[in-house]
């Protein structure tokens, strides 16, 4: 069974691991862009090293032929990279699946992946980048929440603030970017997070691994 820290934050590179592992976060993704393939093969070999040290699930973003490579065991897939994706491939490496979706057809596709968690968003607006969707709301959550198995994620516009409400409306997850990376003490910023989050730790929704 998956079982998701509710505090799930998304980095660009292992220097904010590295920043941040000591803080205690246990669930973290590696998003990298706009590298060369060496530089990221690189980084994820780092970022594995750097997690198994710290105990914490690392999640590899699109690059699922080099997290099988370097030994990772989740990889997190957009709608476009989970088409291109050898789904065989990854599952016979033993590698988790998470799946981004925007839409009841998205969550459809992603649902016939048997993903091991499926990510909604944007919750609320975000300036991070230019989204062609509307904010989902927290309706949209709840509503995911009655449709699928497998533990929810909610991405965009998170903050702490905003964080209970969002889980209280049925997020087992908030997938966070701009609130931690933009602080000017991220270290304590991630501690923050992890004392908000607390009463949702243990309380995710399993599914069945493939």
């Amino acid at each position: 069974m998956v079982q998701l820290d509710p505090f799930y934050p998304i980095v660009p590179d292992t220097d904010w691991l590295a920043r941040l592992l000591p803080a205690g976060i246990k669930f973290v993704q590696l998003r990298i862009k706009d590298q060369g393939p060496e530089m990221v093969r690189t980084e994820i070999g780092k970022a594995v090293s750097l997690c198994r040290a710290h105990g914490c699930q690392l999640v590899i973003n699109d690059y699922w032929r080099e997290a099988i490579d370097a030994g990772a065991t989740f990889v997190h897939l957009g709608q476009e990279d989970l088409a291109a994706a050898d789904l065989t491939a990854i599952r016979k490496a033993g590698i988790k699946i998470g799946v981004s979706t925007h839409s009841v057809e998205e969550l459809e596709t992603a649902l016939g992946t048997d993903a091991d968690y499926v990510a909604l968003g944007p919750i609320y607006a975000t300036t991070l980048k230019v989204m062609p969707w509307a904010p989902q709301g927290l309706p949209r959550i709840a509503e995911w929440r009655s449709k699928i198995r497998c533990p929810l994620v909610a991405i965009g516009g998170i903050t702490l603030d905003r964080a209970p409400i969002v889980l209280a409306a049925g997020a087992d997850c908030v997938a966070v970017i701009s609130d931690l990376v933009t602080s000017y003490t991220p270290e304590l910023r991630a501690k923050n997070w992890l004392d908000a989050t607390a009463p949702w730790r243990g309380l995710s929704t399993g599914c069945p691994q493939s």
